[in-house]
């Protein structure tokens, strides 16, 4: 597959600027793959397509603040600075972005808060991208103290579709969270996730469906662009995952009773088909995986999943393609348009069965 055959013109009024009011009133749209039906239907619908015995892998990441700004040290110039991990917990090292990133040189000292944090930088690793130290130590504030005040500073970081069309408020902080997060890490919501309810979740469990966490801390590079036309020469970021001993057992009493497991987000997928057995099970895994789902490809673990609606030549709309047929999907999306579903984070959902 080429980059250009996952090109559609997206009318920009359909990127969602805020999400739906209740959660799991979000649009659904249904697709089957062996008839290619097509079903509009909303979110809380989930309990109509599955039952006993099912299973729901949900990521429990949890977005932390990492969009903060700052103000350089003599000129008082204003800087974005959006945190993208933490590299030495001891030495409270960073990887950050900068933006302008002309302004921001090694050696350069940032603060944040009026003085409440300082950093420096100390390091320059891409056009854009400096390793920094706050100097936590220097100011006598503890680590408890500093992560307390990184949730104060900083503001949700919703991704550049949304940000660069509106400024982050107080209700995306929760809003921009799933109700199933729990590891900090990640820097992105599972979009997917964003529509459940604990309601829902409820009566899904008391159908006896079972709820089941991977952990993945989703990266910026989820959203960066695919500028090559082969992308057999695409490279994905690495992220950090974990798939729990009781998850992989969850997952493969279901598959030997061939009952549907539900791969809620493609960051759940990445994670499933980052921890394939020999004999095509789930096993315990642990690390980071740069996996980049295109076609073709043959999928192990899940057999149906829930995603949002993608934005063009996105690496997600490649995975959702390969799990639901390229002409399926795009057929989907065309409807959709049509039928004006909301895109990307704060976007409607498709369940592909």
């Amino acid at each position: 597959m080429k980059l250009s055959e996952y090109k559609f013109d997206l009318p920009d009024n359909l990127i969602a600027l805020y999400p739906a009011k209740n959660r799991d009133e979000s649009r659904l749209m249904v697709v089957h793959r062996k008839t290619g039906q097509i079903e509009h239907r909303l979110f809380k619908d989930l309990i109509d397509y599955f039952g006993e015995g099912d299973v729901m892998v949900i990521n429990d990441t949890k977005v932390f603040p990492a969009r903060m700004y700052g103000s350089k040290e003599k000129t008082g110039a204003m800087i974005e600075v959006f945190l993208l991990r933490e590299l030495n917990t001891q030495l409270h090292l960073w990887d950050v972005l900068v933006d302008p990133a002309r302004k921001i040189r090694v050696g350069n000292k940032l603060f944040f808060g009026g003085g409440e944090l300082v950093a420096e930088v100390i390091d320059n690793t891409t056009s854009r991208g400096r390793t920094i130290k706050f100097l936590v130590e220097k100011e006598g504030i503890s680590d408890k103290e500093f992560y307390r005040l990184i949730d104060k500073l900083g503001e949700a970081p919703l991704p550049k579709a949304i940000h660069s069309r509106r400024k982050a408020e107080p209700a995306d902080r929760e809003r921009f969270q799933s109700i199933f997060a729990k590891h900090t890490g990640a820097v992105a919501a599972p979009a997917a996730c964003l529509h459940f309810t604990r309601n829902l979740v409820k009566k899904l469990e008391l159908q006896g469906v079972t709820f089941c966490p991977i952990t993945l801390h989703i990266g910026l590079g989820t959203f960066r662009s695919v500028d090559v036309e082969d992308l057999t020469k695409h490279r994905s970021d690495s992220e950090q995952f974990e798939v729990p001993e009781a998850t992989a057992d969850i997952i493969n009493e279901a598959i030997d009773k061939k009952k549907k497991v539900c791969a809620v987000g493609a960051s759940v997928i990445k994670a499933l088909e980052s921890s394939v057995s020999a004999d095509n099970r789930v096993k315990p895994n642990k690390g980071w995986t740069d996996k980049f789902i295109f076609a073709p490809y043959e999928f192990k673990i899940p057999n149906c999943i829930i995603t949002n609606f993608h934005l063009p030549e996105s690496t997600l709309l490649m995975t959702t393609c390969t799990f639901g047929g390229h002409n399926l999907i795009m057929k989907a999306y065309q409807e959709a348009i049509k039928e004006k579903y909301r895109f990307f984070s704060y976007g409607d959902a498709m369940l592909i069965l």
